[in-house]
């Protein structure tokens, strides 16, 4: 039964790898050329792309940039929405829904709306323009993800652990780390994922609450795009995309349903 099952999903996952390498193959040979013109079936190849992005600072800080605002966003998102999740998941009481749809107002509400009345506050407490600014500004979009993708993980969480470890002695950071963190710990690799993804994909929110001052890979790559200069901008593209597929190699165990809610019992 289960090496039918196993067969089945072959033709699945052939047809979404498709669906995500067929993409990226003309991006890969885009960053390659020096030119691509019609009918051509090939480019003129060239690494012009590739010497021009490792030659410029601005690029290059660009990506030190992003990498430290997505990994501060993704850290500050699990301590602040840790708690609120296992709340969530783990207690009932009146108004629970209405509280859930606040937190999840940000994934539904435009971009633009909540960006604007936000560079008003940020200007009148003094953080527009900075990296302070754009990592708080960045931790509203990402704390829905974190908590309402955890949340559903606490729902099968047996709190019995942390009761039965508790009358044998073991203090609160004990539990934590050596019961709750390890039975669920595919669920918060996978809500850790989502979070730094919307992070690291923020264009407009960075732009307009970072202004000049916060220069991400995102603000680099669409300038290159209307730039017109397609070699070099698919050169970003590629650097834009690996850490992201670099994350779901690193995870894919988790990105399913059995492993998320098997692989946190192993784990104990």
């Amino acid at each position: 039964m289960a090496k039918g099952r196993s067969r089945s999903r072959i033709p699945v996952l052939a047809f979404l790898y498709i669906a995500i390498l067929v993409p990226i193959i003309p991006i890969v040979m885009w960053s390659f050329s020096f030119r691509w013109t019609y009918p051509n079936l090939l480019p003129t190849w060239s690494p012009r792309a590739w010497d021009y992005v490792s030659s410029q600072s601005a690029i290059t800080g660009a990506i030190g940039t992003s990498m430290i605002v997505s990994t501060l966003v993704t850290v500050l998102t699990l301590i602040l929405g840790y708690s609120a999740a296992k709340a969530l998941g783990t207690r009932e009481f009146k108004g629970k829904t209405v509280v859930e749809i606040f937190i999840l107002l940000p994934a539904i509400v435009p971009v633009i709306s909540a960006v604007m009345g936000m560079q008003g506050i940020y200007l009148r407490i003094y953080l527009s323009d900075s990296l302070l600014g754009v990592v708080l500004a960045q931790l509203v979009f990402t704390l829905p993800y974190l908590i309402l993708g955890l949340a559903a993980v606490f729902k099968n969480y047996n709190y019995e652990y942390e009761q039965v470890a508790s009358t044998l002695g073991a203090n609160r950071w004990k539990i934590l780390t050596q019961v709750t963190v390890p039975s669920i710990f595919p669920g918060l690799v996978v809500s850790c994922l989502f979070a730094f993804v919307v992070s690291w994909s923020q264009y407009l929110l960075t732009l307009m609450i970072g202004g000049a001052a916060v220069n991400t890979l995102p603000i680099e790559l669409f300038a290159l795009m209307t730039s017109q200069d397609y070699p070099v901008a698919c050169a970003v593209s590629i650097i834009f995309i690996l850490p992201v597929l670099i994350l779901l190699g690193l995870t894919s165990k988790y990105l399913t349903t059995n492993g998320v809610a098997k692989g946190g019992i192993n784990q104990l």
